[in-house]
């Protein structure tokens, strides 16, 4: 009874036999620290700055430096036809002009490709972004300077650059900046003097025409020396007639081939 009641004065019941206490006391004082950072030594300290890596300072700053290039980006299947249509273009074409693309209204654009069709001209439109490097790498690279802002392609099978002219002064909206004929690279005051030559079928007619004269000249020049030996030898034959009747009549034989005196 007197442990029973001393146990409730100490704050609780003793535990019974075979089981642990629901509290137990535990210390909570100071650890022993066993690991201190210790200084190091002052020699040491001088011996680790001198032996420290001094890394060497670049020739060129950093920030100098240009930027590194950036990964080209990547080829769409857009790119590709494009490309393949240019190259069509360039190869199937014997002229293609280069035109500016100024602010035309949808209605004066349609007008233009439908008179330059009515010509078999076609009026084509290719990014700069594609068409640049294809120029680049082919042998119209004295075009690039022409490609500047938006631009037109006229394109035909066959130089038909009076037609075209004729159009684009009927549009001063649309200035001809320049272009090629076969692999001729003409200016625009080239290809106006291009629209000013003869057709192809007067140009024609008047180089038969000279070869015939000049044909003609020959015959006559290789059958001159023939009718000059025949005129020669007619003249010779009379001569000889005139001779031989003139000797019966005087009596005294006259030798054609007299000997000149030595």
């Amino acid at each position: 009874m007197a442990a029973a009641v001393s146990g409730m004065l100490r704050g609780g019941l003793l535990p019974r036999a075979g089981r642990l206490p629901t509290l137990q006391t535990i210390r909570c004082g100071s650890k022993a620290v066993t690991r201190h950072c210790r200084v190091m030594h002052f020699q040491r300290q001088k011996l680790m700055a001198v032996t420290e890596y001094i890394p060497p300072k670049p020739a060129i700053n950093p920030r100098c430096l240009p930027c590194p290039p950036s990964p080209p980006p990547e080829e769409t299947g857009l790119i590709r036809l494009l490309r393949r249509e240019i190259d069509t273009v360039f190869r199937e074409n014997r002229m293609i002009a280069i035109c500016q693309n100024v602010a035309l209204s949808a209605e004066d654009k349609l007008l233009v490709r439908h008179r330059l069709r009515k010509h078999k001209i076609l009026l084509k439109v290719f990014p700069n972004q594609v068409l640049k490097p294809f120029l680049e790498d082919s042998k119209y690279q004295n075009l690039l300077p022409l490609f500047v802002g938006h631009n037109f392609l006229l394109v035909s099978e066959e130089p038909k650059v009076k037609e075209m002219v004729r159009v684009l002064k009927s549009v001063p909206f649309l200035p001809l900046l320049g272009g090629c004929i076969d692999d001729a690279i003409l200016s625009r005051q080239g290809f106006i003097n291009y629209s000013q030559l003869p057709s192809l079928a007067l140009v024609q007619g008047e180089l038969v025409g000279g070869l015939t004269f000049h044909m003609a000249q020959t015959h006559l020049l290789l059958q001159h020396q023939s009718f000059q030996l025949t005129a020669l030898l007619d003249q010779y034959i009379r001569q000889q007639q005139a001779g031989d009747s003139v000797a019966p009549a005087g009596g005294q034989p006259t030798s054609p081939d007299p000997i000149p005196n030595s």
